[in-house]
């Protein structure tokens, strides 16, 4: 594969740079998430037009962009892979096209990490406009009478572990990088308050979500949570965990909260690991019932935040060597190759909500096994790439 996918590259790239050639003599990791990117620039020329879908500002697509940016120090067309989808959006006067405000959407807010990044490398003040416009969107956010962020608008009293992922982590870094301390205590407040609601006291897993009116057809009438752990819920969750701690102050005193669900969630997530492939399910605790399936998006999520939590110390030294012996099992189980050589990720899941019309989401197992599978869906290429980042040797020496 390796011979055919290279030899693939430099005719659809024309060649590699020196930084790349070098990390790939010196680290078979970080030449995984290298692969991936440039399988993902391969087929698709921009990630604009994604999989040949049309363009559309959404988490997903930045999602992917993140990932990719981060290989910026080895190809500077890795974060124009990134500039490039995010200037389709934000216009000079920091105008998001494809961006409602008044539908208070949680998910159009996470594109804004990338926004982050690029006005901390630019200082163009486009970006920093439409940061702001999407740190309004948090202030007017509707809440549960708890205080939780609801999901959407659309979708009163619900708390998804979704949107954990999507406003967090940017609004941990926009308190950081804007010194607005007031949103460490937002960030720390919408973790441990969708953990109290959903957290399977049995267990240690998490629901995929949280009705504070116990309304919906698909949750629990007596606690409003959700019928099943769904494995990309609890690695959109986890991996908010792990980033937000990058920003979150040592000193705040919701910061060790913050590592001690981490820490409660890897020990409960390990009980459910499969035992053959070191891998989760798509429907976590159900393993090897009829229809379920090892899912590659939450595995790598997961992967991702051990190998994170463990280098920065908030998880023991064995979740390193896990995280190792998972992205392994990915490579083994969940990458296959298409005609022209290139790495496909299969078995993600390309989406999973609850609720809503047209056919009503139930949230039952039937409904979450029944999902349509993508072939490099960007929301399971993203954490794959990042899980390499995580676990490379050369990645951290640069």
């Amino acid at each position: 594969m390796k011979i055919l996918y290279l030899f693939t590259i430099l005719l659809l790239a024309a060649g590699c740079g020196s930084n790349k050639k070098a990390a790939e003599k010196s680290d078979d990791t970080i030449n995984f998430a290298l692969e991936f990117a440039d399988a993902v620039m391969a087929r698709n020329d921009s990630l604009i037009h994604y999989n040949g879908n049309k363009p559309k500002y959404e988490y997903d697509y930045a999602f992917l962009g993140s990932a990719m940016n981060k290989l910026g120090k080895y190809d500077k067309k890795y974060a124009k892979y990134n500039k490039d989808y995010i200037d389709y959006f934000v216009h000079d006067d920091g105008h998001i096209d494809g961006y409602k405000m008044s539908d208070f959407n949680i998910d159009r807010v996470r594109p804004g990490l990338n926004m982050l990044e690029l006005y901390s490398e630019t200082g163009d003040k486009k970006y920093q406009i439409a940061i702001k416009t999407l740190v309004e969107q948090m202030k007017g956010q509707p809440r549960t009478e708890s205080g939780g962020f609801w999901h959407k608008k659309r979708y009163p009293y619900q708390m998804w572990l979704d949107g954990i992922y999507m406003a967090s982590p940017f609004l941990a870094r926009y308190a950081h990088d804007f010194d607005k301390p007031e949103w460490y205590d937002e960030v720390v407040f919408q973790i441990t308050e969708i953990y109290k609601h959903v957290k399977d006291e049995k267990t240690g897993l998490v629901y995929h979500a949280w009705d504070e009116s116990k309304q919906q057809k698909w949750c629990n009438p007596e606690t409003g949570q959700s019928m099943h752990f769904w494995s990309r819920g609890t690695g959109w969750y986890i991996m908010a965990i792990v980033d937000v701690l990058d920003y979150i102050p040592q000193d705040h005193p919701g910061r060790e909260k913050l590592i001690a669900i981490l820490q409660e969630l890897s020990d409960a997530l390990l009980k459910v690991r499969d035992e053959q492939t070191g891998l989760w399910y798509q429907v976590m605790d159900m393993g090897g019932k009829e229809g379920n399936y090892i899912e590659a998006s939450g595995s790598a999520m997961i992967t991702y935040a051990y190998a994170k939590g463990a280098k920065h110390g908030y998880l023991d030294e064995k979740y390193l060597d896990i995280a190792k012996e998972s992205l392994k099992s990915i490579r083994e189980n969940l990458v296959t190759e298409d005609e022209q050589g290139l790495p496909v990720l299969i078995q993600t899941v390309g989406g999973c909500g609850l609720g809503g019309n047209n056919p009503y989401r139930m949230g039952d197992y039937d409904y979450y096994i029944s999902e349509k599978q993508v072939d490099n869906d960007q929301k399971g290429v993203a954490p794959v790439i990042l899980s390499a980042i995580e676990l490379s040797k050369s990645y951290d020496e640069k």
